[in-house]
């Protein structure tokens, strides 16, 4: 499976048609393969086949126009190299229970905390 597909259809996939996205779904993410997904839909495995090429070409189109898989990567990217200096500097400049306090504060997961702060401001955010 590639990847690249894998990540434009997670950013994307919303801009399909209903029926892109249920056999995109379908084959990326339920592993279905062309059979069975026509057997499902009562269709020929060359019309999902073609649902498939279509899709993909759009995913990448929409990728080509907006950029947001790769501005998502080279955020993460940016946020890593920086997460890892400020690391450097804590372990040269602090003690070790500072930067053992830094290190953990790096490491933390902090994807609950910005779900509850979309949703709290949501109203502003559309």
């Amino acid at each position: 499976m590639d990847l690249h597909i894998l990540r434009l259809w997670d950013v994307y996939h919303p801009l399909l048609t209903d029926n892109q996205r249920e056999v995109t779904d379908l084959y990326f993410n339920c592993d279905l393969s062309l059979a069975e997904i026509a057997e499902q839909k009562g269709c020929s495995r060359q019309s999902v086949s073609d649902t498939l090429a279509k899709a993909r070409r759009q995913l990448e189109e929409y990728e080509e126009k907006l950029h947001i898989v790769r501005l998502l990567a080279e955020n993460s990217l940016a946020q890593s190299f920086m997460m890892t200096e400020i690391a450097k500097w804590a372990e040269g400049n602090l003690t070790k229970e500072q930067s053992a306090h830094i290190q953990s504060l790096i490491g933390h997961d902090y994807s609950e905390e910005a779900k509850a702060a979309l949703a709290e401001h949501a109203d502003a955010l559309t």
